[in-house]
């Protein structure tokens, strides 16, 4: 088969077929690569086509890394009918890429099974010219099926979210979606300061919440509150039958009450996530990716808490592996700089080599 890339401006029909076809991803949406845009990264978007027909579409992240020497990356992409078209796509990919772009990365949104029994073994190694590489998302992650009836969802959560769900509610807290950006922001801050996990700039996430609902997806933020303090939230960004909770946190409860003593353990964070999949299943979506777990448990890092957390709201657990293309004999020799690179931040900011997931 021979695929053709158009590239597209219009960012309503691009993300209208982002949205229609089956294996897609709200990251491959006009608005996440708006965000990207903040950092100094160029999206570029194209249509993809066999014949006249759309059978995909991609946007392509241009990341410069020195004078004369880019990488490509499509984040959770790309949007496609068929994983039987990643050998042709790497093909057309090769005639819109730069002398200059040394390597393409993908990560198709197809998820494969990763519960602790599971090998690398199911795991493609390669798509035709594409070979399994080291993703640039969470490789694993947790999600849940909307589908299934409130009752059943609720039934399915583990015995301690149940009892933590009924005791929010008991408590009055409120969880939903929030326009108060300035608490997530918040939240969001202090869990990262907490984890020294680290964030981009505010604008980022402004510019992805602003963008992502422009031209036909979805990005929104859910707030957990009791007695009025926001202590738990979520930011997420959906796209066709599918939303991906990216960023958030939670706090402590701090306050005191008029009587001097504390207030109650509200379980703000275990609203925060079932409300979280409540509204998107009334809302008609149909996955709900917890985002990011680590693959090697480990109790002493802050990634395992929050492994615990989404584990009690669904058990399973996918992996989304990458791959990447060489475009250019320079490809190996980048890699191993991007991953010195990597290691060398890791160390700065938590004083380890290790990834956070």
């Amino acid at each position: 088969m021979r695929l053709t890339l158009t590239e597209m401006n219009d960012p309503r029909v691009y993300d209208d077929a982002v949205s229609s076809l089956p294996i897609t991803s709200a990251l491959q949406g006009w608005g996440y690569g708006e965000a990207r845009r903040v950092l100094g990264q160029v999206p570029l978007r194209y249509l993809i086509t066999e014949g006249g027909r759309t059978v995909g579409a991609v946007q392509l992240i241009r990341k410069r890394l020195v004078p004369g020497l880019s990488t490509l990356y499509a984040p959770r992409g790309p949007a496609l009918e068929s994983l039987d078209y990643l050998p042709a796509f790497a093909e057309a990919v090769k005639k819109v890429a730069r002398p200059t772009d040394t390597l393409l990365k993908i990560e198709p949104p197809v998820p494969y099974d990763a519960t602790e029994d599971a090998s690398y073994d199911h795991l493609p190694a390669a798509f035709g010219p594409f070979h399994r590489a080291v993703t640039e998302q969470p490789e694993h992650t947790i999600i849940a099926d909307l589908r299934r009836s409130e009752d059943q969802m609720m039934k399915e959560l583990s015995s301690m979210a149940r009892r933590n769900v009924r005791t929010a509610e008991k408590l009055g807290v409120v969880a939903g979606r929030d326009d108060d950006f300035d608490a997530f922001w918040e939240i969001f801050t202090a869990t990262n300061e907490r984890a020294k996990l680290g964030a981009f700039p505010r604008a980022y996430y402004e510019t992805m919440l602003r963008e992502g609902n422009a031209h036909g997806g979805e990005a929104y933020i859910v707030l957990s509150r009791y007695q009025g303090k926001a202590l738990a939230g979520g930011f997420f960004v959906a796209m066709g039958q599918g939303t991906y909770y990216l960023f958030g946190g939670s706090v402590r409860d701090d306050r005191l009450q008029e009587d001097g003593t504390p207030f109650k353990d509200s379980k703000a964070p275990d609203a925060f996530y079932w409300n979280a999949m409540l509204d998107a299943k009334r809302r008609g979506y149909e996955l709900f990716d917890f985002w990011g777990i680590p693959r090697v448990l480990d109790e002493s890092k802050h990634s395992y808490g929050v492994f615990k957390m989404k584990l009690k709201f669904s058990e399973q657990r996918v992996w989304y592996p990458a791959y990447d293309l060489n475009l250019n004999p320079v490809a190996p020799a980048i890699v191993r700089a991007l991953r010195w690179r990597k290691t060398r931040n890791n160390i700065r900011k938590r004083g380890s080599a290790d990834d956070v997931l």
